[in-house]
């Protein structure tokens, strides 16, 4: 049975899709440990010598080819980020799912200070423009698919098409201070870690667009103003080292409601495979309908 025939994607069918990769990278499959189920099953390979990461489906084989691109651009430019591993052609191409291979980091997840992070992602936005094009920023183009494949109660179903359809309306509306450019697109502390030199690099670059510059504050924002994650210190520090706090922008709950939608619709995905991430999405599809505090949404 192949992957597409699944029910689901889960953490076993990529594990196989991995091996397969392996074989056509010729690395060792050696040491594999999961650590995340999302649009991609990111995995430890060799002691963690090795990044791994195999994209849900055909669907992403556009933004994982850009997430290659982007990688040897900032290569180029000596910026601080996820390095491509082994001289195999990439992505590796298993049953219309890509799989991408990259430098480990340091044992474990080790994260950047806040105040780093602002630093470089200050340094990211006034890099040059890639000598390619980006695509423009599309925060609702995969909402209808997450939800029509997410096993979720109808009702919830209903309720956060209906929400996305008024976001995106608001959306549409929002005035940006920010200059447009390129966007990381996913930029949040554990998308900032360490290497075995202790120096922060910036890794998961497949989000990687063209947009507005707020969209990469908001989750440090929210992180520390919604979810209680970063304290009132460490958001000071980021804002010190960015230069500017997005919280201040008239536009910011909007852009507020439209990342809690997305870390939502994400986390459904994984609702048919994983109890505790269905018991998640219920609670917190009942803070968006309430307007309840979203302080204990639990980190995924």
């Amino acid at each position: 049975m192949t992957t597409t025939e699944r029910a689901e994607f889960d953490a076993d069918a990529a594990e196989a899709i991995l091996r397969r990769a392996c074989a056509v990278a010729d690395l060792e499959p050696d040491g594999i440990e999961i650590l995340r189920l999302g649009d991609h099953a990111v995995f430890r390979v060799a002691g963690g010598r090795i990044i791994s990461r195999v994209a849900r489906g055909a669907d992403r084989l556009a933004s994982v080819k850009r997430e290659v691109a982007v990688a040897q651009w900032l290569a180029d430019q000596g910026y601080p980020a996820a390095r491509l591993a082994t001289g195999a052609e990439q992505p590796v191409l298993i049953e219309d799912h890509p799989v991408t291979f990259w430098e480990g980091l340091a044992d474990g997840d080790t994260y950047a200070s806040t105040a780093e992070m602002g630093v470089l992602l200050r340094r990211l936005h006034h890099l040059e423009p890639p000598p390619f094009s980006l695509p423009k920023l599309q925060p609702f183009d995969r909402v209808a698919s997450r939800l029509e494949r997410a096993a979720i109660p109808e009702r919830t179903r209903a309720f956060l098409r209906s929400m996305a359809r008024d976001l995106q309306a608001e959306y549409g509306r929002l005035e940006f201070l920010l200059p447009s450019g390129h966007i990381h697109g996913d930029f949040n502390v554990g998308n900032v870690l360490r290497d075995a030199a202790d120096y922060p690099r910036v890794i998961d670059l497949d989000g990687f667009a063209t947009g507005p510059r707020e969209w990469d504050l908001m989750q440090t924002a929210m992180y520390y103003d919604s979810f209680g994650w970063h304290t009132e210190a460490e958001y000071a520090d980021f804002v010190a080292g960015y230069g500017f706090d997005v919280r201040e922008w008239a536009g910011y709950a909007v852009l507020r409601s439209v990342r809690e939608l997305l870390m939502v619709t994400w986390l459904s995905q994984n609702a048919g495979a994983d109890p505790r991430a269905a018991d998640e999405v219920e609670k917190r599809v009942a803070t968006l309908r309430t307007g309840g505090s979203r302080r204990d949404w639990a980190p995924f």
